[in-house]
């Protein structure tokens, strides 16, 4: 790299002057990208836990108080606290608008406070997460911004959503010719924009037809001069070059793309060789940096990748096939992970209404009801962690690395049937302060906590060892199954696919807990509380059986490893009430939150606001589309 023929004072003034542009030219945006680049947890990291440090060789300290009531208690409050700060009149709502974005609001502000009044929506004031995607459209004019929306309609994989008159439709641009033939995620933006089109000014929305995110920009790019972000047509097809290949054609990869957007110094632009095969064995690389009595604050969504570049192995979205684009687009998607400037849009699995993706949907009638017919009562519900799903989650760009996505490491925990030990603490006796510990063969643990497999195998042959060795260590069910299976258990695991999870909200208005791990944010992200609405887990999930030792109680097994007292009571003693009624609070919260905030109206509402923050930035004279009481 450029940086490494030059003496340390010199790399150091580099640096000061790199960081002195960004904040004359970038601007609040590249103030807020190193913000968000920051996680809530160490959770895929090594660090002490304060509860117990689980070093082998050291005395295991008494655990006085378990951590999850604390974090249960904390989020509610926090969630409380958001739900009544929001603004009851328009005039609160643009006070507080111009406090957060010192600006006025877009034109139809006071239309869309409105139709947010109208239809109950609860969230008025959060929607920082559109304010972040449209930042670095504020450093491009009107018209720079309308050139690129209209050449991103010509990118592999990308629909144009387009407002004429108020009137919008969606097309495919495929060599210069239109196409009504687009894909489903932009036949779903183009109904939530149905009931306010004709409020927007002529627009085009460049929709992202794949799962996994598209902009990728370069760290340089993104904080040279407004020259630079004002660049001609032969720059920017220069920026593009070879973008017209959909797939990577063997001339790079995600993750080379990616540590690109990190500053120069992060360790993840200091690596000299950036592949580098890793454990395949039960426990990975990820595994072993991480604590089974550490508990995720929240998901994964702002881990930076840049600081701790060897974790990209555990995540499969870095070996897509498909090629991302390293130039500022407006590229509309429904979920991104750190360092992608995709701007987000409500997933069209939640806003559709289909058999597939939709609690309650009678595919017969082709209505929603409120009860789902395959509901199961919470008693009769088992207490097993449940997942199913194909075995995708990334690609082979380049190959040998599928081992470490982020299903097949969770699976390959379900189904391990060795006599490795995992350590579980848990009351005892059950309601009790006084806990205590057991390591517990995981073959046993998983035959009593775990229900987790593969339904379709995609892509063994680039495992390694091939479909041999996967079918060895995934257990594969070939007997399916459906939506409604789901719901005869308590516990309901949520995990990224080849993007985000398409089914996280049908999971959510069942009357089963979920539990999360991602590392993609969505559109609802600051709408939502970890440990209220839903269970977060690390990238890791060690801690899986410790939450379920917390909830349901110690298994046979685990008493057994103990030798418990309580294993002399009777059976129906030797569960916890309290924990059961927390995990039945959870899925209750979780069922509440999606029939009052994840509604469709929802969703319409984040996207009429979104289209009026693009609307201003499309337009020539900016100040003249914002809003004045």
């Amino acid at each position: 790299m450029m940086y490494d023929g030059l003496s340390g004072q010199k790399k150091s003034i580099l640096f000061l002057a790199a960081v002195v542009i960004v904040f004359m030219q970038g601007g609040l945006w590249a103030a807020r990208r190193q913000q968000t680049d920051i996680f809530p947890d160490n959770s895929l990291v090594s660090s002490p836990s304060r509860y117990l440090p689980f070093s082998r060789g050291s005395a295991r300290p008494t655990i006085k108080e378990h951590p999850i009531p604390k974090l249960m208690a904390d989020a509610e409050t926090r969630f409380r606290d958001v739900l009544q700060r929001q603004s009851q009149t328009l005039e609160d709502a643009v006070k507080e608008y111009e406090r957060r974005y010192r600006r006025k609001p877009p034109r139809g502000f006071d239309r869309w406070w409105r139709f947010a009044r109208d239809n109950g929506v609860l969230m008025i004031d959060e929607y920082d997460n559109i304010d972040e995607d449209l930042a670095p459209f504020w450093e491009l004019s009107g018209e720079q911004l309308r050139w690129r929306a209209g050449l991103a309609g010509h990118l592999p994989f990308v629909d144009v959503v387009r407002v004429r008159a108020g009137n919008a439709t969606a097309v495919n641009i495929l060599d210069g010719q239109e196409s009504e033939d687009v894909s489903a995620r932009a036949k779903g933006f183009l109904s939530m924009l149905e009931k306010f089109q004709d409020q927007l000014p002529n627009l085009e929305f460049p929709i992202n037809g794949m799962a996994e995110g598209r902009i990728l920009v370069p760290w340089e790019r993104r904080v040279g001069s407004n020259l630079t972000m004002q660049s001609s047509i032969d720059n920017v097809r220069n920026e593009l070059s070879g973008i017209h290949h959909p797939d990577w054609h063997g001339e790079g990869n995600v993750w080379e793309a990616f540590r690109r957007t990190c500053e120069p110094g992060t360790a993840a632009r200091r690596l000299f060789s950036s592949f580098r095969a890793s454990s395949t064995h039960k426990t990975s690389q990820l595994s072993a940096k991480s604590e089974e009595f550490v508990f995720a604050r929240n998901t994964a969504g702002n881990y930076s990748f840049c600081t701790n570049p060897w974790a990209h192995y555990n995540q499969g979205h870095f070996f897509s096939d498909w090629r991302t684009i390293p130039a500022i687009f407006p590229i509309f998607s429904p979920a991104k992970a750190s360092g992608y400037l995709d701007v987000r849009i409500p997933s069209h699995y939640y806003y559709a209404q289909t058999r597939r993706y939709t609690y309650g949907w009678d595919s017969v009638n082709l209505q929603l009801k409120p009860v789902d017919d395959m509901e199961t009562p919470w008693e009769e519900k088992s207490d097993k962690i449940f997942w199913r799903g194909a075995s995708t989650g990334g690609g082979s760009s380049p190959p040998g690395f599928s081992a470490q996505y982020q299903r097949h490491r969770f699976v390959r925990l379900a189904s391990d049937q060795s006599s490795v030990n995992r350590t579980v603490v848990f009351a005892d006796p059950p309601g009790s302060a006084n806990y205590i510990y057991a390591d517990v063969p995981a073959a046993a643990l998983n035959d009593e906590v775990m229900d987790v497999a593969f339904v379709k195998v995609v892509g063994a042959e680039s495992y390694p060892g091939g479909h041999d060795a996967f079918v060895q260590l995934h257990r594969v069910d070939d007997g399916g199954v459906n939506l409604g299976d789901h719901w005869k258990h308590k516990y309901i695991v949520d995990l990224d696919g080849m993007g985000y999870s398409g089914r996280f909200f049908s999971f959510m208005e069942s009357d089963s807990a979920v539990m999360k791990a991602t590392v993609y944010r969505e559109f609802f992200s600051d709408w939502i509380q970890p440990w209220l609405h839903y269970i977060p887990l690390s990238q890791s999930y060690s801690e899986i059986y410790n939450v379920h030792a917390f909830f349901s109680g110690a298994t046979e097994s685990t008493l057994r490893a103990a030798n418990a007292t309580v294993l002399y009571m009777p059976p129906e003693k030797r569960k916890t009430i309290d924990g059961d009624r927390r995990l039945r609070r959870i899925a209750r919260a979780g069922k509440q939150w999606k029939r009052t905030i994840g509604r469709r109206v929802d969703m319409e509402a984040y996207v009429y606001r979104l289209c009026l923050e693009y609307a201003r930035l499309w337009s020539d004279d900016r100040d003249a589309m914002s809003f004045t009481l």
